[in-house]
């Protein structure tokens, strides 16, 4: 990387939040958040709805500005970095709501990823074909995230789920090194749960994975770790298994109800 994160040191966690805050106005979306994401894990953020679960990633990856604390990638301290300069120095990130361009096709949607990070974005000349070695690339994603059947049709003609899955594609075009992932399986139907689920397991061993995800049993099958935000602070955090006995995150998660049940 050019852009402050150039090697990823043995040992040192992918990403460290720290006493991290946001407010809206008298709201304390976000509070005091401390957070630590160990490199090539998949850590999992769960909590009610309005919990801060989103905010939170907007945080990290800068969409939003923080209003207080501190967030380090790999040893870097990135706080007052730009969204696009996270971005391209490996903070990927998906949404809860799918971003493609409809218009064009699943090769051209990853085409404009892949050359997002490369001067030829800036070519009003460029070819629109892509080279040998952009195909290939694109041939690698489409398999990974098991859309290769729609290489040449529109966004527009797929699916809910498989535009999903091309969301994904996109980000991982941009070869992030810490992966955002908000929700991925919203929306999609329980057929297609299964097959989103498979693809976040088969990412790279290499790739730190930060998700959001309000399915409960899909989160900790998903998790090495799991963190429980609740009105915008760490209510628990530990291994699935802990989150899963823990009563409090069933209090709040769950219900009460269905805790004492």
């Amino acid at each position: 990387m050019t852009n402050g994160v150039s090697s990823r040191p043995a040992g040192t966690p992918a990403l460290v939040l720290e006493g991290v805050g946001r407010s809206f106005g008298g709201l304390r979306a976000v509070n005091e958040v401390n957070l630590t994401v160990a490199a090539g894990t998949t850590h999992v953020v769960i909590g009610p709805n309005g919990a801060g679960k989103t905010t939170l990633f907007a945080l990290i990856s800068g969409e939003l500005a923080l209003s207080s604390g501190s967030i380090s990638l790999f040893g870097a301290n990135v706080s007052k970095w730009s969204a696009t300069r996270r971005a391209l120095s490996g903070i990927g990130r998906t949404y809860q709501i799918t971003n493609v361009l409809g218009g064009l096709t699943v090769e051209q949607n990853i085409l404009l990823a892949l050359r997002g990070k490369h001067p030829i974005k800036y070519s009003l000349f460029g070819s629109a074909k892509p080279s040998q070695r952009e195909n290939e690339r694109i041939d690698e994603l489409l398999t990974r995230c098991s859309i290769g059947a729609f290489r040449h049709t529109k966004a527009s003609a797929m699916s809910y789920g498989q535009q999903r899955q091309l969301e994904l594609a996109i980000a991982l075009a941009c070869d992030p090194m810490v992966l955002l992932l908000d929700e991925p399986a919203a929306g999609l139907s329980p057929a297609e749960r299964g097959p989103m689920a498979d693809i976040v397991r088969q990412l790279p061993d290499d790739l730190t994975v930060l998700l959001i995800e309000h399915d409960m049993e899909l989160a900790l099958g998903l998790a090495d770790r799991v963190t429980c935000l609740h009105f915008g602070e760490v209510l628990a955090e530990g291994t699935p298994a802990e989150i899963r006995a823990n009563p409090q995150v069933q209090d709040v998660y769950f219900g009460a109800a269905e805790h004492h049940a």
